[in-house]
């Protein structure tokens, strides 16, 4: 009898408890690696610490352009995940791919969570923006180009570590003194079209791209042959052959070079800041952008990079809650100052700037706030951004014709025309296939 007794009570507290809620996954498609990949599962560990209805599940899925084209893939065969990271090359494709994401301010506000635009970094924010004024990405992880520099080189090279080249023309200068010296690779550079011609342009106040660098409408056209970009693209070419600049690489090939130690100076991604301080094994340094001091109005302001975060079409209601409430979560100021600290990439939100200057951090780590300075100038319609349809496509095109400039085999301006050509022919393409 005591033990009917103790069954009936124990289906009794069951049943008043309820039945347990289970823990909904989302899945996180992204392309960290390395330190940045500790970085992410960190984010989503913290998260999921926090509460226990939602569990982001960050998976590494290659390069920026290999989760891209899987995450399309995925998409047509009806299984991508929740959140997918894109680089900002792929902006246009995705704003173009319809039906197959939510708008993150659409995600946000669906969930009953309170989202101002305004709180983010304008020059951030405004990338990911439809010209409607909705939020249609999250800027996750948004970096900027900056002059990295190896104090240590510098001092070897008799070469004030504390007063980093500032033009162009003193780049060439330091890095004639550093070859002098010993060094074998005075100077390199990650991402060639986005930081020798997309920022190039955006830094001197140039257009890249007709149509204000393509966000004034799909009918744009590349114009990075002028005799500005094809000045620098000599000079640049002239150091090469010189053994001041060594071409190191496609995308970020670079990086690693300058890490190590092997290169000295290097343009580059502010994120790349968490790296070198964490393996470099050198004085470090972080600067401006160089410019040509003789063109009006430079330096004027740098343009975003780094990537977004996409909520994909199809999932059911309570994934999306979670969703916004993990991308709640990443807005914290407390939560995206550390990331902005930890990674070197942009503050998320004006207050994340805030608290990470009222810390002290930018006078215990000097150089950090660079990027920030770099973007919040006051921009204009040339210094926007670049936002192209089969951006991708585009940039390859550039390496291509590019590299045969760093061998010495193609003239520069034969090399833009026909990159500016060829990236043209993409542009048409995309036109065509997106008229609506």
């Amino acid at each position: 009898m005591k033990l009917k007794l103790s069954a009936l009570a124990l289906t009794a507290a069951l049943f008043a408890a309820g039945p347990a809620r289970a823990t909904t996954e989302i899945q996180w498609w992204h392309s960290m690696g390395g330190a940045l990949g500790e970085w992410v599962n960190d984010l989503a560990n913290d998260f999921n610490a926090t509460q226990k209805d939602y569990k982001i599940v960050p998976t590494f899925k290659g390069s920026y352009p290999e989760s891209m084209t899987a995450g399309i893939a995925a998409y047509r065969a009806g299984n991508a995940p929740g959140l997918i990271q894109i680089f900002e090359v792929g902006t246009a494709t995705m704003m173009a791919a319809k039906g197959a994401i939510v708008p993150v301010a659409k995600v946000m506000t669906d969930a009953g969570l309170k989202f101002d635009p305004s709180v983010y970094v304008p020059a951030v924010a405004g990338y990911y923006t439809a010209p409607n004024g909705q939020m249609l990405s999250y800027p996750f992880n948004s970096s900027t180009p900056v002059f990295h520099y190896n104090k240590d080189a510098f001092k070897a090279a008799g070469l004030d570590p504390e007063k980093p080249p500032k033009t162009w023309p003193e780049v060439a200068l330091a890095a004639a003194k550093l070859k002098a010296s010993g060094h074998k690779c005075p100077f390199t550079t990650s991402w060639v079209s986005w930081t020798q011609l997309e920022t190039f342009s955006a830094w001197h106040n140039v257009l890249y791209a007709t149509k204000n660098n393509g966000f004034g409408g799909l009918d744009a056209r590349l114009a990075f042959n002028t005799p500005l970009h094809v000045r620098h693209i000599e000079n640049l070419a002239n150091m090469a052959k010189s053994g001041l600049f060594v071409y190191k690489g496609r995308d970020n090939a670079a990086d690693a070079t300058f890490v190590s130690g092997e290169c000295a100076m290097m343009t580059g991604s502010s994120a790349l800041a968490g790296n070198v301080k964490r393996n470099g094994k050198f004085g470090y340094g972080i600067s401006a952008l160089p410019y040509y001091p003789d063109v009006p109005g430079a330096p004027q302001n740098t343009i975003i990079g780094g990537a977004s975060l996409w909520v994909m079409a199809g999932k059911k209601p309570d994934e999306y809650k979670g969703i916004a409430r993990f991308l709640n979560y990443l807005s914290q100021p407390a939560v995206a100052a550390k990331s902005h600290q930890r990674t070197g990439y942009l503050p998320v939100t004006k207050a994340a700037f805030e608290l990470t200057e009222k810390s002290g951090f930018y006078q215990q780590n000097p150089g950090y706030d660079v990027s920030v300075n770099q973007m919040i100038r006051k921009t204009t319609d040339k210094s926007r951004g670049v936002r192209l349809g089969n951006f991708l496509q585009i940039r390859t095109i550039i390496d291509e014709e590019l590299e045969g400039v760093w061998r010495g085999t193609r003239q520069p301006k034969e090399a833009l025309d026909t990159a500016v050509r060829r990236g043209n022919e993409q542009l048409e393409r995309f036109q065509k296939a997106n008229k609506s």
